[in-house]
């Protein structure tokens, strides 16, 4: 019933953008706090940025400034438009969903997850 699906992951040459999208099928979406997080092989689920049903955001310091999360309330969305990629921004990209609260940064208070999206920067 619930699905968050991801996609707009691909293979990128270092410096270039992409933008993530995140289709939620969510009871009252609004009232979710969207965030985005990535991993790794052999490294534990990173933050990476969220966003509150009201618009706040908070983003992981090696990203700030080069990502934007975004979300579409009507659409029932949730973006990350990533500029200037680095090779070390290689990793698979999930999105999640916490129910209503404050927003999170810590993938265990997030309810649904979605598949992943893989993102790899190389020349």
């Amino acid at each position: 019933q619930v699905h968050l699906v991801e996609s707009g992951g691909r293979l990128v040459q270092p410096g270039g953008s992409l933008r993530l999208s995140c289709a939620a099928s969510l009871p009252t979406f609004s009232r979710y706090t969207m965030g985005w997080f990535r991993q790794t092989p052999g490294k534990e689920r990173e933050f990476v940025a969220a966003i509150s049903w009201a618009g706040g955001k908070t983003y992981q310091a090696d990203v700030k400034g080069r990502f934007t999360i975004s979300r579409d309330n009507a659409e029932n969305m949730a973006y990350l438009q990533m500029n200037s990629l680095k090779p070390e921004d290689t990793a698979v990209y999930h999105c999640a969903a916490r129910s209503g609260g404050a927003i999170s940064e810590f993938w265990r208070e997030y309810d649904y997850w979605g598949q992943g999206t893989q993102v790899t920067v190389s020349s």
